[in-house]
């Protein structure tokens, strides 16, 4: 068996943490690969992630349509998409070894980006954002869902989540939380100063854009942990990536438990 450890940096005092990972893994007879920006030439059995939730995010990045299962071990804080934690090792590489685990499919965002000058394309698996510069005017955007027009958001901005992202970024604008097998897609606007414009869920199957119109000069486009800035005008058409990711749950655990267990949600009093 081959996994690759993916690890942006490592905290000295988590430091012994991650070489009893390897150890163990090693112990099982399993072929450990430490990589930072691209991926060994042999077939891997599995991509741990270590870290948090953005060194996951850039992790997907790294395997994009590679199909590889991808496991986040949380060495940060809070590591919602994170499966196991750096206090739990032991748990981890047994569980793993011993197949108790399942494999959850992931929705990805295809982006594609146009502009005076330029194409920008891409994948998220959180969200996709438009978001004014603190500087500049309000963000005025039109949204259309499968060539209909919606509405025109104008605000601070407006996030596309999937499910993976509905307990993230559009989660603390008011959205929904989405599961991940809903085939759905949210779409939340950030401040925006029409009271009437909610939240919407619309299927992962509809093709969305999102015309910008002509005032700022400029303004952000986030792509889970990632930004660029665009010109005034930009189009950005967001649908269904051909292909998916999926993510590693360990033992007996579910999305319910971890948002019970990270979130709080839906205990009494809570």
């Amino acid at each position: 068996m081959n996994i690759a450890l993916y690890l942006r940096h490592i905290d000295d005092e988590y430091r012994p943490q991650l070489q009893r990972l390897i150890a163990l893994l090693n112990n099982h007879g399993v072929q450990t690969h430490l990589v930072h920006h691209s991926l060994p030439d042999c077939p891997l059995d599995f991509l741990l992630s270590i870290g948090g939730d953005g060194t996951l995010l850039s992790s997907v990045h790294l395997i994009a349509d590679r199909d590889i299962p991808v496991l986040g071990v949380n060495f940060g804080h809070l590591g919602f998409l994170t499966t196991a934690g750096r206090d739990n090792i032991d748990s981890l590489v047994s569980d793993l070894m011993a197949g108790r685990y399942t494999l959850e499919p992931r929705t990805l965002l295809h982006v594609v980006a146009r502009y005076e000058g330029g194409e920008l394309s891409t994948f998220a698996l959180n969200e996709v954002s438009l978001h004014r510069f603190v500087e500049e005017p309000l963000l005025s955007t039109d949204l259309y869902v499968s060539d209909d027009f919606v509405a025109t958001y104008a605000g601070d901005g407006i996030i596309v989540a999937t499910p993976t992202g509905s307990t993230a970024y559009s989660l603390s604008c008011g959205g929904p939380i989405l599961t991940p097998d809903s085939g759905c897609l949210v779409i939340t606007p950030i401040g925006v100063h029409n009271l009437t414009l909610r939240p919407i869920i619309v299927p992962d199957s509809a093709t969305l854009r999102l015309v910008t119109h002509p005032q700022p000069q400029q303004f952000s486009l986030g792509m889970d942990s990632r930004r660029q800035p665009l010109p005034h005008g930009a189009e950005v058409t967001l649908s269904r990536e051909r292909f998916s990711i999926r993510l590693v749950r360990l033992g007996n655990q579910s999305f319910f438990s971890a948002i019970h267990q990270k979130l709080g949600w839906g205990r009494s009093g809570v």
